[in-house]
């Protein structure tokens, strides 16, 4: 996949810096694009104003940079890769989103993708913001292949009817009920898997980049064989660390002092621990803690959990391992009973 598949909109970057007579920017790229910030740099001072990338990574919207702006004197966040997620905010650097939408064809992946649906009538459809200009296209096609095609609207933090993002898969559960199937129209399994945890339906992926469709099935078996041994393996823990996110958009604290409360009057006890990024290395500093609480990004734990030396929960999985919540609750009605 080559960065020139994306459309960066530089004209759009050069007249926002003129409008706003910006002279000091930050330029905040997901992984795949990061690439082309030497060029948008040059593009950003064509335009009159000083470009500072940044070189850390950038897992959303959730994860904006306005701290680093900040810090750094940027009169200007240009953020690349995703829709706005919050509103802005007063006194915080102005930022705007440019979303780098794909400038690729999704008909042959569709296409592929048809004998993979075939079992269902009714298929739920979802998508990144890369995507959400091809979304008529491909209701077209699987409405002319004799399926009945839902969309979900906006809702959550998503802009788009359709949209999903790593966290928010509210346009996919609004029309989970009415479908047999989803497929997903995009690069790789993360958010694929992502719909077939939020809905408990059978999810495929047409990927445009590779030109191929697949089953994310497998990959929904392994993660939730996974949770669940996290949380039984969590039941026998006594000290917690209750993980508080510091990223502009993963900062949970009245969950976090929810989740402490909850855990210390079931017997536990429970610290809190304040950091940018979750790793397994920064968790290995606290060798007295036998488990974890992320309240932050939901889908560390789960995409990761492998890495962990020990069981990372998230806030409704720690309610599973309270008796609080029923596994089937958590998952979907059972798709784990059902697949395992």
């Amino acid at each position: 996949m080559g960065v020139e598949t994306f459309d960066l909109e530089e004209k759009r970057l050069r007249e926002e810096i003129t409008k706003r007579g910006a002279r000091r920017v930050l330029l905040q790229l997901p992984e795949g694009l990061k690439a082309e910030a030497p060029r948008l740099a040059a593009v950003a001072e064509e335009a009159g104003a000083v470009a500072i990338v940044s070189a850390d990574p950038c897992y959303g919207a959730c994860d904006l940079a306005l701290p680093d702006a900040k810090s750094l004197g940027a009169d200007l966040l240009v953020h690349y890769g995703h829709s706005e997620m919050f509103p802005p905010q007063p006194k915080q650097v102005p930022t705007i989103y440019l979303e780098a939408r794909a400038a690729v064809s999704v008909r042959e992946a569709v296409e592929k993708a048809m004998p993979l649906l075939g079992p269902w009538r009714s298929v739920g459809l979802a998508t990144t913001v890369q995507h959400i200009q091809a979304l008529g296209e491909v209701e077209e096609m699987l409405r002319g292949a004799g399926k009945r095609v839902a969309v979900g609207e906006a809702g959550g933090t998503v802009k788009y009817r359709g949209q999903v993002t790593g966290c928010d898969y509210t346009a996919a559960k609004a029309v989970s009920g009415g479908v047999e199937a989803f497929l997903f129209v995009g690069g790789g399994r993360f958010h694929a898997v992502g719909v077939s945890l939020a809905t408990a339906r059978p999810t495929v992926v047409a990927d445009p980049y590779e030109g191929r469709a697949y089953s994310v099935e497998e990959d929904v078996r392994r993660i939730l064989r996974q949770r669940w041994a996290s949380i039984s393996e969590a039941k026998e823990a006594r000290n917690f660390g209750v993980l508080v996110g510091l990223k502009t958009g993963q900062g949970r604290m009245e969950a976090a002092l929810a989740v402490k409360e909850r855990l210390e009057k079931a017997g536990r006890r429970a610290t809190l621990l304040a950091l940018r990024e979750i790793t397994p290395e920064r968790l290995l500093q606290f060798p007295g803690l036998d488990a974890f609480v992320n309240t932050a990004c939901p889908r560390v734990a789960m995409d990761d959990a492998s890495r962990f030396p020990r069981p990372v929960l998230t806030v409704e999985e720690t309610l599973v391992m309270l008796g609080e919540k029923s596994w089937e609750e958590l998952y979907a009605g059972g798709w784990f009973e059902r697949q395992i």
